[in-house]
């Protein structure tokens, strides 16, 4: 266990082995337990495979958010209309475009304070989160609740 800011955390990897939908259900879960402490986030909108019907909304919707953070200037017209898109978690329909799009993209990154706290990436096989004791412990209660076995996430040893 670390130390942030005298908490103890602790580094948690998603194990391989789950069928695809509890997968998508382990990032899902572990965004929802983090959403409170991510002040900033951005995902890469490119897939290693194809993109599932139900989350092409928020596909087209990432694709979007892009092209408004050029419309205000915060985003370069040559940079690739993909890669590292912000995302405002405080935002309901926001979150959801990354709550989406997390199980399934290369890349995608929450922070607290600059330091990063979730990682997906590699078309859902890698998924990384930092938490406290008590996000752990909803963590894995929601996922008991979901039918999946809480140790699918393994603790990093420290300092690995």
């Amino acid at each position: 266990m670390t130390s942030q800011g005298g908490l103890g955390v602790r580094e948690l990897v998603l194990m391989p082995g789950l069928r695809p939908a509890d997968v998508v259900r382990v990032h899902r879960a572990a965004l929802d337990v983090l959403r409170p402490d991510i002040d900033a986030a951005h995902i890469d909108a490119y897939s290693g495979d194809f993109w599932p019907p139900e989350v092409l909304p928020s596909y087209e919707r990432a694709l979007l958010l892009a092209r408004e953070e050029v419309a205000r200037g915060e985003r370069s017209r040559r940079a690739d209309p993909g890669m590292g898109i912000d995302v405002d978690v405080r935002d309901d329909d926001q979150f959801q475009v990354l709550s989406d799009l997390a199980p399934y993209t290369i890349h995608t990154e929450g922070s607290r304070d600059g330091r990063r706290v979730f990682s997906a990436s590699d078309t859902g096989t890698a998924l990384w989160v930092e938490v406290s004791q008590a996000q752990e412990a909803a963590l894995r209660l929601r996922l008991s609740r979901l039918g999946i076995p809480p140790d699918v996430l393994a603790v990093l040893p420290a300092g690995r």
